[in-house]
Order: structure tokens, then sequence, then C-alpha cells
């Protein structure tokens, strides 16, 4: 029979292994998420950045970790302010940072809780909107069934282009963009007339 000793020590030998589990449970799903994670204290100091963070701000050349750049900081900065002037309401601050025509990040910081870190931290989320337009663009092109050409019209109508700009990236004519597009539309909605 096990004293209560050995009792007490097995409990928490698996309540820790459940704790280390949960957290690399946890670190893998930050990891698979398509937006940056950053997790930083009221002080700018980072606690945690998935890859797709990091890999977002090495490649606009942000920063290498030491600091926040300062529109990412100003952002903070501004909840932080938000939390001295309204302390019982839960903001969500963003903004958009446009380094060239097809690249735009959204950034999103709010405060989170966390049991293990024993102050609050602010939680900034990065989505590189080109990457999410191509992404919603290529299950698009998956469900209605687009064929190549049509899928690559869809995806820079979805980037904001216009005719003009589709038809000098593809090398078509304007009139085979609206034929393509209004092909894409009759595969989006079969039982409407597009005219």
């Amino acid at each position: 029979m096990l004293s209560p000793r050995l009792i007490t020590t097995k409990i928490e030998d698996n309540s820790q292994e459940k704790q280390l589990r949960g957290q690399s449970f946890f670190q893998e799903v930050i990891e698979g998420l398509q937006d940056g994670i950053i997790i930083i204290s009221e002080t700018g100091k980072v606690i945690h950045a998935n890859s797709n963070a990091k890999s977002i701000c090495n490649n606009l050349s942000l920063f290498d970790f030491q600091d926040l750049p300062s529109p990412i900081w100003r952002l903070c900065e501004s909840l932080i302010e938000s939390q001295n002037l309204f302390p019982l309401d839960s903001f969500i601050l963003s903004d958009e940072i446009t380094i060239n025509i097809n690249t735009v990040i959204r950034i999103r910081v709010r405060w989170m809780n966390l049991e293990q870190i024993r102050y609050p931290c602010i939680l900034v989320t990065m989505e590189n909107r080109s990457e999410s337009i191509k992404n919603a663009a290529i299950a698009e092109a998956k469900k209605y069934e687009l064929t190549t050409r049509e899928a690559e019209v869809w995806f820079l109508y979805r980037a904001n282009y216009s005719y003009k700009q589709i038809s000098d990236q593809l090398y078509i004519t304007i009139n085979t963009v609206k034929k393509h597009m209004k092909n894409i539309h009759a595969k989006r909605y079969p039982f409407t007339d597009v005219a």
C-alpha cells in the first residue's frame, strides 16, 4: 500500500505533467496560427512571440525583438491609457501599417490575464492582410470550382485591384477581365441573373 506522502507526490507529479502538456498544447496552437502573436508586458518587454510574428517583423525589418516597433508600441500605449481612463471597460484597439500596395499589416492589441504570469499582459495580433485575402480567395476558388485563370482574376479582385490593374497584371484585355468576373459571379450566385 502507498503511503500518503507517496500518493501526494504522485498527484503533484500528475498535476505538473498535465500542466506541461497543456502548455505544450497551447504553444503548438499559438505557433500554428496564421496571425503573428506577440505577448508583451506593460513596459513593452516581449514575453513571447510566435514564429509568424517574428517572420512578419523580420520580413518588414520592423524590429529584432529588442524593442517593439513604434507603430505597435503607440497602439499599446493607447490601450494602457484607455485602461487608466476607463478601468471597467475592455478595449480592442486596431490599426493598419501599409508597407506597400501589396503588404498591409493589421495590428490589434488587447489586455489579457494569464495565470502563469502574475501581471496583466498585452496581446498583439498581426495579420498580413494580403495573406488573408489570398487564403480566402484560394478557398473560394475551390468552393466555386473556378478555373485557374478565374482564380487569378478573383484573387486580384479580392485584393482591391481595379479591372484595369487586373488586365495589366495578367496581360489580358479589360473585356476579358469582365468576362471572367461575369463567369465567377455566375458560379458564386448560380440562381440569380448576373447581367
